[in-house]
């Protein structure tokens, strides 16, 4: 584990629109990985069948994959691709870009646990209209629902 950074009361927390604006790019590249992973499942689908003219495809017979296990598939991956960089970096590549990191009380990079914790609170806070993270304009600390429940904060890092 990298060594920790100052601490949090040293460091500012992050405001609303630099974390939306990372989402913005960590969503993107979110999305490159459900394409990339429903693409790759669905060329082991059956193919769809000739039309009865046996000139054109008949897209009623192509079948895709879909379903609880694709779904539970992608969530488990995408919380791969969280987990990994705030555990092991503090920080996604949107996070990066902005200038964003999480840390914990000390400042040390985030534990297994508590990216698990604001990976599954992330979807009540976005699917409430986004209110999980509007809240941060009424807290001093600026924390979101998910910095609430990992125990964690967002707090702008300038590196060295």
């Amino acid at each position: 584990m990298p060594a920790a950074t100052l601490n949090l009361e040293e460091l500012p927390p992050a405001g609303l629109l630099r974390r939306l604006m990372a989402m913005i790019y960590d969503g993107l590249l979110v999305l490159a990985i459900v394409l990339t992973t429903t693409g790759l499942a669905n060329l082991f689908a059956p193919r769809p069948e000739l039309a009865p003219d046996a000139t054109t495809a008949s897209l009623e017979g192509m079948q895709t994959v879909t379903g609880p296990l694709l779904s539970s598939a992608l969530f488990i991956e995408i919380f791969v691709f969280f987990a990994f960089f705030w555990v092991r970096y503090g920080r996604t590549l949107g996070m990066q870009a902005w200038r964003l990191r999480v840390q914990d009380a000390e400042g040390h990079n985030i534990t297994l646990l508590a990216a698990l914790k604001r990976y599954l609170v992330a979807y009540p806070s976005l699917l409430a209209f986004g209110l999980g993270y509007w809240v941060m304009l009424l807290d001093p600390m600026k924390r979101s629902w998910s910095d609430r429940a990992s125990g964690t904060r967002v707090v702008l890092h300038h590196p060295s």
